[in-house]
């Protein structure tokens, strides 16, 4: 990695640190570096939009091997990772489907079978327990949020907004376009995973009646 370039480096605390990235993709492969490495002391990745919070058994030493981990590697070409697939049925009946389909110039079955046809990758979690920002979203179906949010969003709505796909884990107010709903229970505190996704996990939607 070139001098001067990189995530910024900030100190949280004694066994951590922040990682100020310029971008999505850069927090998305230093996720990855660090994840790749399978570094025992390495006790939490908290992933961001355009941060990366890495918390470290060992203190100064993991951490100084860590930035060198980080600093040395190729952001622009990330280690592949060993990644889970969740594969979620949704019935494609959004109250915002139709708009989406109109503002994209296709007809709703084209819409499906974009928002079907792609990989997605959790990018980061955030906003509600179990919610996924999910990237790969079709170019077409890239999408301001509403200009007014609505005041409640059914749980297993899933929705569109900007570069991100996902869906709500519970009932919420929101501002996502929505395509349509799934059954699966995405975070479950009772759970020994309670959070059905992850960052990293790839992400697949299929389409049911």
């Amino acid at each position: 990695m070139p001098p001067g370039s990189g995530p910024r480096w900030r100190r949280y605390g004694t066994d951590a640190v922040l990682l100020d990235c310029a971008s999505l993709a850069e927090a998305v492969a230093a996720r990855a570096t660090v994840a790749a490495a399978g570094r025992d002391d390495v006790v939490e990745l908290v992933p961001g939009a355009r941060s990366l919070l890495i918390q470290v058994r060992g203190g100064e030493r993991a951490l100084t091997e860590i930035r060198e981990l980080v600093e040395s590697a190729d952001l622009a070409h990330p280690p592949a990772t060993e990644a889970r697939e969740v594969v979620l049925d949704v019935r494609y009946d959004g109250a915002d489907l139709d708009e989406v389909a109109r503002t994209a110039g296709l007809d709703v079955a084209e819409v499906v079978a974009l928002h079907t046809g792609a990989e997605y990758t959790v990018a980061f979690t955030g906003f509600a327990p179990g919610f996924g920002y999910l990237t790969g979203l079709p170019e077409p179906l890239r999408q301001p949020r509403l200009a007014t949010p609505r005041t409640r969003v059914p749980a297993g709505s899933v929705g569109v907004a900007g570069e991100f796909t996902g869906v709500y884990p519970r009932s919420s107010p929101g501002g996502w376009r929505l395509l349509g709903r799934t059954d699966a229970v995405l975070f479950d505190p009772r759970a020994e995973r309670p959070a059905l996704l992850a960052p990293g996990d790839r992400v697949r939607f299929r389409s049911v009646e």
